[in-house]
């Protein structure tokens, strides 16, 4: 049976990763689809302080507004040498949301006398699963590494062309997306959430 899922996102880099891994996991079982399906359907506030507060708003609004099950991420990019900033802010750490050269650039910026061994960061993704009926599921994931001095290559999306993965010596932006999605901080938290997904979408019927 084919069941329907809502991701929470109008980022299409998403919508494509997502999609690629839960058609690896179960393939022909879930037709993922992106909040766009829905035009009357508003952009929640991002009014939590952590990852899986937002992940649960947009996920919970997103299963009562449609009537379907839906899955959201908040995820972001996390500095040690900026006490874990953007993390949360990260998609609109320059201003304005989703601006990704703009994001970069500032952090470039912040880090721009900062020495390599002092750029470490991780990237989050927090995953949140929520039935129309109150049923939810949250699993996190990281991704370890550290900022480069410039942006490199020019594949993912957001902050992978500034950042290398721990004991690699391209930036995630020159992976390809296979590589990418078996490493991933949402590669990881997708893989930890799947099964979750499938078995409660098919108690669903």
């Amino acid at each position: 049976m084919l069941h329907t899922l809502v991701l929470a996102t109008r980022n299409k880099g998403k919508i494509i990763e997502f999609r690629r891994i839960l058609d690896e996991l179960a393939p022909d079982e879930i037709n993922l689809i992106g909040v766009d399906e829905f035009p009357d359907l508003v952009d929640v506030d991002e009014t939590g302080l952590t990852f899986e507060e937002n992940a649960l708003l947009k996920a919970r609004y997103t299963a009562g507004a449609t009537g379907l099950p839906s899955i959201s991420d908040d995820s972001g990019l996390c500095v040690d040498f900026l006490n874990g900033e953007p993390g949360i802010y990260s998609a609109r750490w320059a201003g304005a949301h989703g601006n990704d050269q703009a994001n970069l650039e500032k952090l470039l910026d912040q880090l721009k006398d900062v020495p390599v061994e002092k750029r470490g960061a991780h990237f989050t993704c927090v995953a949140a699963l929520a039935l129309p009926d109150g049923r939810t599921h949250v699993e996190e994931g990281l991704f370890h590494g550290h900022i480069l001095h410039e942006a490199v290559g020019d594949g993912g999306f957001g902050y992978d062309p500034i950042f290398s993965p721990l004991g690699m010596s391209i930036s995630s932006a020159q992976m390809s997306a296979q590589e990418k999605d078996a490493i991933s901080h949402r590669g990881k938290a997708l893989r930890l959430i799947a099964p979750h997904v499938i078995q409660l979408l098919r108690s669903l019927g």
